[in-house]
């Protein structure tokens, strides 16, 4: 409602009476006042060494180097380029990188990097003049021009003109990663969903230097995945999803056409065909699949746990392999997901007679194998790779894979998974195994956390996102942001930077961000989300009766700017001069 001027003003007073009696900006205004960039960053670098005073001005006649005659390189220069362009309205020509670095410029170099960042990791040093990123790869290149992202307002994020300035802070930050893999799982198989929406995603993954896309192209409700050996898995296993609906399936043109998206993004594509178990579209697409010969219903609930492969068959292994074959020449990456989960239809003994005639055959594609951690329940080999799903803390074949030599990727499901709800009260997900806030998904530490399984043998850390309850782009990103980013920052950032309180205000600031990108992204009132500055803007639940929000005329305070022009709830912005407390309560 409006209230008189007199109100606010006295309203006003009040709120400057606890600025003199020494209240703190966290008190006041926790989304408010803006994170400096350097203390934004996420996944959290290595180390960040600020140059006091020093700023590197984004401009018209900016231009982007990249080492001569490499053409990785220029691929990332292109993609910063592409990234920065629409908000900037820039040209930001990308050319080779003369012998010195020419001031104006950002450098993209593959040389002179310290030899601590490896593979993966990179340095970058940012002056008056000009912004070098240094690394040994081209994969490190990318993962400092993400860096180089969030060290600009998340206005640059933005696909129209935005009025800047930009400015990026100078600093020398070192950085690397602490598990090699980081990644995220997306089912197409419950709800499809199209190469658009995959692209997408992968858009937003790569921000957050993640690296590996699993793909979850087939289980009960549908295959996704053209064969031309069986077409009609996809043709007919492919014609419906969970609720009914039409299906779909990507055609191998369009799924080479994810995997070399991704790649642009440096991000390895592992498709996963689940087996034994979760095969009902692939058992309705052929009789002779089924031990009776008979082909069952399509199916488009959820049940999970009664589909089996005939495991006595000989045709089974020739559809495996012919499955295996033609998805490895797809797949440029190491990798191919055999599942192996919830196969309780299949004999514990015929379990582990399928798993050990099936790894040859992953083998013999020149690729190695994936499962879920079920997989473990047979000797595996040191190649082969178990994702631990479960929700406890121990596990004895997993254990022993890695005894044995076998790296472990973690996705504990109450952890990780991030079609969990986040509570009661969210509208999409699942809670079987709990209820995942974001403070859940950050606070557990991989290289500990499954017993007989140490750091070193752990490969890195999953997303995985079920899609039973997930329809649209909107409903992705509603489950997998903020958590996708949490779960980043455990599988690059040391375990030494491990921090809720730090974390939570860098997540926060990742909001203008993500609203620049129109990410649809679950405001947790855990974190204080910035606001970027608007005056009026209220996301509920982040504010509290004891929190205000800031606008208009400048006041100093713990050496940040404050401003004074303030209004109550559901009141619209006065003009300078009038004044008013917001205490939304979380109520707008």
């Amino acid at each position: 409602m409006k209230t008189s001027p007199a109100r606010r003003l006295g309203r006003a007073l009040a709120v400057l009476a606890l600025l003199g009696a020494g209240t703190t900006a966290a008190q006041l205004t926790p989304a408010a006042a803006a994170t400096p960039a350097l203390q934004s960053i996420v996944p959290v670098p290595v180390s960040v060494t600020p140059a006091a005073g020093v700023a590197f001005p984004l401009v018209s006649t900016t231009k982007i180097v990249t080492e001569a005659g490499s053409a990785p390189a220029r691929q990332v220069g292109d993609y910063l380029a592409g990234v920065l362009r629409p908000s900037t309205g820039y040209a930001l020509p990308v050319s080779d990188a003369p012998a010195s670095v020419p001031s104006d410029s950002i450098a993209l170099l593959l040389s002179g990097a310290p030899a601590s960042v490896g593979a993966q990791g990179y340095q970058l040093v940012s002056t008056a003049s000009s912004v070098t990123i240094r690394a040994a790869t081209a994969d490190g290149l990318f993962a400092g021009a993400q860096t180089l992202r969030q060290l600009l307002p998340g206005s640059v994020e933005s696909p129209a003109a935005q009025p800047g300035p930009w400015s990026i802070p100078g600093a020398t930050i070192l950085d690397y990663p602490r598990f090699a893999y980081r990644g995220a799982m997306l089912d197409v198989a419950r709800h499809f969903h199209p190469v658009a929406t995959v692209k997408r995603y992968l858009d937003q993954l790569a921000q957050y230097k993640i690296n590996a896309l699993h793909l979850h192209l087939a289980d009960d409700q549908g295959w996704r995945i053209q064969i031309d050996s069986w077409p009609r898995l996809a043709t007919y296993g492919g014609s419906t999803q969970v609720g009914g609906g039409p299906g779909g399936y990507y055609t191998k043109a369009q799924y080479t056409d994810i995997v070399n998206y991704a790649a642009s993004r440096h991000i390895t594509v592992i498709p996963e065909i689940d087996m034994p178990g979760h095969v009902n579209a692939a058992l309705a697409s052929y009789a002779e699949l089924n031990c009776n010969g008979v082909a069952p219903a399509l199916r488009t609930d959820t049940a999970v746990g009664y589909s089996s492969l005939c495991i006595s068959k000989d045709i089974t292994y020739t559809f495996v392999a012919d499955v295996l074959r033609e998805l490895a020449a797809l797949t440029p990456g190491p990798y191919l997901h055999i599942g192996g989960d919830e196969a309780a239809a299949t004999s514990q003994a015929d379990y582990l007679t399928f798993i050990g005639k099936v790894l040859p055959l992953v083998a013999a594609t020149g690729k190695s194998a994936v499962g879920w951690h079920d997989i473990a329940k047979a000797t595996l080999p040191s190649s082969a790779t178990p994702q631990f799903w479960g929700t406890s803390t121990s596990d004895a074949g997993v254990s022993a894979a890695a005894s044995r030599g076998s790296k472990v990727i973690l996705s504990p499901a109450n952890k990780a998974y991030l079609d969990m709800k986040y509570n009661s009260s969210t509208p999409i997900g699942l809670s079987w195994a709990g209820y995942i806030e974001v403070q859940d998904a950050y606070g557990w530490n991989p290289g500990t956390y499954l017993s007989g399984v140490p750091e070193s043998a752990v490969r890195g850390v999953e997303s995985p996102l079920w899609t039973e309850t997930v329809v649209t782009p909107a409903d992705i990103e509603y489950l997998a942001f903020p958590r996708v980013a949490a779960h980043a920052e455990l599988g690059w950032s040391p375990w030494s930077t491990h921090d809720w309180t730090a974390f939570r205000t860098r997540l926060g600031a990742q909001a203008p961000r993500w609203t620049a990108q129109s990410i649809n992204f679950y405001r947790s009132a855990q974190v204080p989300w910035d606001t970027g500055g608007v005056p009026g803007t209220c996301s509920a639940p982040e504010w509290s009766a004891s929190q205000v929000y800031t606008g208009g005329n400048v006041v100093s305070h713990n050496g940040h700017k404050w401003t004074a022009k303030w209004w109550t709830q559901g009141e619209e912005p006065g003009t300078t001069g009038q004044w008013g407390v917001w205490t939304d309560n979380g109520a707008c």
